[in-house]
């Protein structure tokens, strides 16, 4: 299927009924905490994680994994629909607002941040690092700025396992994963 809108559709339907017969998935994340900090060469990293919408994976319980083994949390936060996101530093207790993309973010006096690591939301992954994303290319914009940033940050893709497919449809614009990471494992590219 090389339709990115009918591929879309069908593979919500997918993410949705994966969510409903895996509500462990969440513990599944989670239990791979250490990998993902081990992805960073040293100190605390800075982790970027989501705030789930409808049907994706949930990253709470691995944002408290990762808090506990002394990881840094930032949230992405949508200022211009056309520039790459920001990111601000956040805690699991702190509170939220709606970003202008209406996503849930941290409020605008967070500390701006640079992550090590990001972890993304997707609809789609396949084998070789492609990711298909909600159609905003918020995330790909985001990813091919800081691709030119030394040392650069880790892209992971954060979804079911069953997610997967053989092959995406690419186009130009469209940025690779280092990774993905589901509710039974942490796989690297990159």
């Amino acid at each position: 299927m090389t339709d990115k809108a009918a591929l879309r559709a069908e593979m919500r339907l997918r993410r949705k009924a994966l969510a409903d017969t895996t509500p462990w998935a969440a513990e599944g994340l989670a239990s791979h905490a250490t990998s993902i900090l081990e992805l960073h060469d040293a100190g605390s990293p800075v982790v970027a994680l989501y705030c789930p919408q409808g049907s994706e994976i949930d990253p709470t319980a691995l944002a408290h994994a990762l808090v506990q083994r002394g990881a840094r949390l930032a949230l992405p936060v949508v200022v211009d629909r056309e520039a790459p996101l920001i990111f601000r530093a956040w805690s699991p207790d702190d509170p939220l607002e709606e970003d202008l993309a209406g996503c849930p973010s941290p409020l605008e006096l967070a500390e701006v941040v640079t992550p090590d690591i990001i972890l993304t939301p997707l609809i789609a992954f396949d084998g070789r690092g492609g990711r298909l994303g909600q159609g905003g290319g918020h995330y790909d914009r985001t990813f091919q700025a800081l691709r030119r940033r030394s040392p650069r940050p880790r892209f992971i893709g954060l979804g079911f396992a069953g997610q997967q497919v053989e092959r995406l449809p690419t186009e130009s614009h469209d940025q690779p994963l280092d990774g993905v990471l589901t509710e039974s494992a942490l796989r690297i590219w990159r």
